[in-house]
């Protein structure tokens, strides 16, 4: 290897290895938001995001809003979701994600197989037992029509649970839960790769 292969090969590790670690900050970061969907990885998404608030006028429904100064520079202005009092719809012509004219949310390729695009995953959700009347005693249904997905909130004994394969994370079984503290937690995608645990009350909200 000669001097200038040498320092290309040492520039490129250097560059691969900052790339890594700016991403892996800036995903510690996103565990305290939820974007809307179809959004890129999260440094792609600060990247190409310009803060325009088209995403979070198209929405039909209110759930988008701009993250608040105090979540700090890099991301202020932002959009994020607020599943912790409003569940996203899963519209059919998914009017954010068009609106986004630099493709920060960006709908993926129609599947080799199915010729279908296949629905985003928002958001991590779960139910909770601590909280959801059904594994306590009584009776309660609330969320048993709420989610759009098939197959997706299923019973078991009359107690609901959500089955992960499918589960996009809209929120919307959390959203018609009619318990305080609501029995569906949502956290972050970034859960499913983060060590570090936080409670679902760290998230943003527009409220």
């Amino acid at each position: 290897m000669n001097r200038r292969e040498f320092f290309k090969t040492g520039f490129q590790k250097v560059s691969k290895t900052l790339v890594e670690a700016a991403d892996e900050h800036v995903k510690q970061k996103a565990l305290h938001w939820i974007r809307p969907p179809y959004a890129l990885n999260e440094l792609e998404f600060l990247l190409a995001c310009t803060r325009c608030d088209k995403c979070i006028e198209a929405c039909p429904h209110d759930v988008i809003f701009p993250l608040p100064a105090r979540r700090g520079a890099r991301v202020t202005g932002t959009p994020a979701m607020n599943l912790l009092n409003k569940g996203c719809h899963l519209c059919e012509d998914w009017p954010c994600v068009t609106a986004c004219e630099p493709g920060a949310l960006k709908r993926p390729e129609a599947d080799a197989v199915t010729e279908q695009i296949p629905l985003p995953q928002i958001a991590l959700a779960a139910v909770n037992t601590q909280t959801c009347l059904p594994y306590h005693g009584p009776e309660c249904g609330a969320c048993a029509s709420s989610c759009p997905v098939p197959n997706t909130l299923l019973w078991k004994e009359e107690k609901p649970y959500i089955n992960t394969s499918t589960c996009t994370g809209c929120g919307l079984c959390r959203e018609a839960c009619i318990v305080e503290p609501k029995a569906i937690n949502i956290k972050s995608i970034h859960y499913q790769t983060s060590r570090q645990s936080t409670n679902t009350s760290t998230l943003s909200s527009a409220e």
